[in-house]
């Protein structure tokens, strides 16, 4: 009798254990190892030539993006590349046409004022809406497009967007990361088919060679 007894104590007695492990580990943010920045910078300088620090602080957003995402490192190379070219470098987001006036969009642009803006010039009615519920806005983006502009919303929608097909697809289905670069370092030959995630193949080998560039420097900083 007082064996059972005891038995049914030790068995309650794990069963709370556990209950209070499963509880803590929910709580526990998981760590990610910070990458070596200054290693990472020095490696994708030359790019550059003299790094500013709008360039600097846009590229850490961006890092911080994937990291949220647990981006794999070929796919942080290839979405750090496509903002280096859509951004025309400055690493910041851009509204579509750069320097031109919202004259000039609102006369020559027929999705206005649904056009492009952020790291990969995220355009259309549809899309913005999209990028809202899928980032969680509640509307604001849709009541204020510049939001779009933020380096960190800017950086969530090209993260979320390149993973998840938003911009492009065919026959087979949506242009995703996976679909293109199945591994977590791509080959050169990945990187310009991963065009078609964006823009079909406009560019694509440049752009691609702009990705080997920023792998090589992410694995040397410990990406």
């Amino acid at each position: 009798m007082e064996d059972a007894k005891l038995r049914e104590i030790l068995e309650r007695f794990v069963k709370d254990l556990t209950a209070l492990l499963s509880t803590i580990k929910e709580d526990v943010p998981v760590i990610t190892p910070a990458i070596d920045l200054p290693t990472f910078f020095n490696g994708v300088r030359p790019m550059f030539g003299r790094l500013q620090a709008k360039q600097v602080s846009g590229m850490e957003a961006k890092i911080k993006a994937f990291k949220k995402a647990g981006l794999p490192l070929s796919h942080a190379a290839y979405a750090m590349a496509t903002s280096y070219h859509e951004t025309a470098k400055r690493m910041q987001p851009v509204k579509e046409g750069l320097s031109l006036s919202d004259a000039w969009r609102k006369k020559n642009l027929r999705y206005y004022p649904w056009y492009g803006r952020g790291d990969v010039q995220l355009t259309w009615e549809e899309n913005y809406i999209k990028a809202d519920k899928k980032l969680g806005l509640g509307g604001s983006l849709i009541s204020n497009l510049d939001l779009a502009l933020d380096p960190d919303i800017s950086a969530e929608i090209m993260t979320k967007g390149m993973i998840e097909g938003w911009f492009s697809g065919d026959k087979r289905g949506r242009h995703t990361m996976v679909r293109h670069m199945p591994n977590a370092e791509a080959s050169f030959s990945q990187f310009k088919s991963s065009r078609r995630i964006i823009n079909i193949m406009d560019k694509a080998e440049l752009i691609a060679g702009y990705a080997i560039n920023f792998q090589s420097a992410l694995k040397k900083a410990g990406y």
